[in-house]
């Protein structure tokens, strides 16, 4: 099964291309903490828990969804295997700084022991093409990625984010409400990353808005991911994501950094 999934990233990959596209739309909601001792309307709740593996076609996109995404959004294309090369993002306007590391970024710089194995943040490693599962409760929703086997935990008691000072994770510190039959997620606390792969790294202050929505034959889960991060990007950026309910399950995510050696001690 891994075998397979890592064939079909390589193959989607050799096809790969992105592209974006601003889209301008009101700016998402914040979570708003519920009211104690308010009636929770669980059983009213769609169920998105399951197995979710990434959608082979990433389009047609969910117009409602791309609908909602902030002005000066751009759309990333690049969900999947799909990676940009070197010195494109998507439509991101990068600030000089960023600017000027992503120009020093080197692919090989990455097939080092020390760096083969380093975990991505869920800001690229959401739309990776590995499958994740939903398990579903009334006080908080686990997600439960077979990439670098990161765990999530959304908060759905309604607090709120902690202080600044706070740990900061690759996965961060996510709290979530419902708006009619979608699942809004807002994540601060995110240790710094990639966003591309290609040398733009958000920084420890990104802000993620993420909606998830069964489609209406209850098959595909759909999604997007908005994020901005001021100290980086001049606009914004999102992805629109999708995957397919299939049965399986979540294998361990075995990555061995030796890789990276025998990379570098190759032939050139």
């Amino acid at each position: 099964m891994r075998t397979a999934r890592i064939v079909l990233a390589a193959a989607l990959l050799a096809g790969a291309c992105g592209s974006a596209s601003a889209q301008p739309a009101p700016r998402p909601k914040q979570v708003v903490a519920a009211t104690v001792g308010a009636p929770r309307a669980a059983a009213a709740r769609p169920d998105l828990s399951g197995f979710w593996m990434l959608s082979r076609q990433q389009k047609p996109v969910d117009p409602a969804l791309v609908a909602k995404l902030p002005p000066n959004t751009a759309l990333l294309d690049d969900s999947g295997a799909v990676e940009f090369v070197r010195g494109a993002f998507g439509g991101l306007k990068l600030k000089p700084a960023a600017s000027e590391a992503a120009a020093r970024w080197k692919p090989e710089n990455e097939m080092t022991v020390s760096r083969a194995c380093a975990r991505p943040s869920i800001v690229y490693a959401t739309q990776g093409p590995f499958p994740f599962e939903i398990l579903q409760g009334t006080e908080f929703i686990i997600f439960r990625y077979e990439y670098f086997d990161l765990v999530r935990i959304i908060f759905m008691d309604g607090r709120g984010h902690p202080g600044p000072d706070a740990a900061h994770t690759k996965v961060g510190h996510s709290i979530g409400h419902w708006e009619g039959d979608e699942l809004v997620v807002d994540t601060t606390h995110l240790q710094s990353a990639t966003i591309t792969n290609n040398g733009l790294d958000h920084s420890d202050n990104i802000h993620v808005v993420e909606r998830f929505k069964r489609s209406p034959d209850g098959k595909t889960l759909m999604s997007t991911m908005w994020f901005e991060d001021p100290e980086v990007l001049d606009n914004n950026g999102a992805r629109y994501i999708q995957w397919q309910s299939e049965p399986g399950e979540i294998y361990p995510y075995d990555c061995d950094p030796a890789f990276g050696a025998n990379y570098t001690n190759a032939p050139k």
